[in-house]
C-alpha cells in the first residue's frame, strides 16, 4: 500500500474520508549540507539584499526528501494517510541543515453518505 500525495495534508481531517485508525506519528528526517561552492556563492550574494537561490534550492531539495521519507514511515506503519503534516529545520553545527516532516500515520475509509449530510 502507498500513500497517493493527496492524502498527505496539514489538516485534522480528510473530507469525505472517516478515520479508522491512528498509527501514530511518522516522520521523515534529512541532514543536508550547502556545500563549498554554493556556500561560497551564497556567501557572496548574502552581501546583498534579497534571496539567496543557492540556499533556497538546497532547503527546498531538504524539504521534498524529509517529505518523502515520511511518506515511506507512514507506508511501512500501514498507514493510507497522514495527517497535520509538519516541517521544522534547525541547524547542526555551522554547516549542516536537518529539516524534519512528521505528521499522524492514519488508516482512512471513504465516509458513508449518512456520515456526510448534515
Amino acid at each position: 500500500m502507498s500513500i497517493p500525495g493527496s492524502m498527505v495534508t496539514t489538516r485534522q481531517e480528510l473530507p469525505g474520508f472517516v478515520v479508522e485508525k491512528n498509527l501514530g506519528v511518522c516522520f521523515g528526517l534529512v541532514v543536508r549540507s550547502v556545500g563549498f561552492a554554493k556556500s561560497f556563492t551564497g556567501g557572496i550574494r548574502g552581501l546583498w539584499a534579497g534571496e539567496v537561490p543557492e540556499y533556497t534550492q538546497v532547503l527546498e531539495d531538504a524539504r521534498r526528501h524529509a517529505l518523502d521519507r515520511m511518506i515511506d514511515n507512514g507506508t511501512l506503519l500501514g498507514a493510507n494517510a497522514i495527517l497535520q503534516v509538519y516541517f521544522e529545520s534547525s541547524d547542526v553545527g555551522q554547516m549542516f541543515t536537518e529539516v524534519v516532516a512528521y505528521g499522524s500515520a492514519v488508516v482512512v475509509r471513504p465516509a458513508s453518505k449518512e456520515q456526510t449530510e448534515p
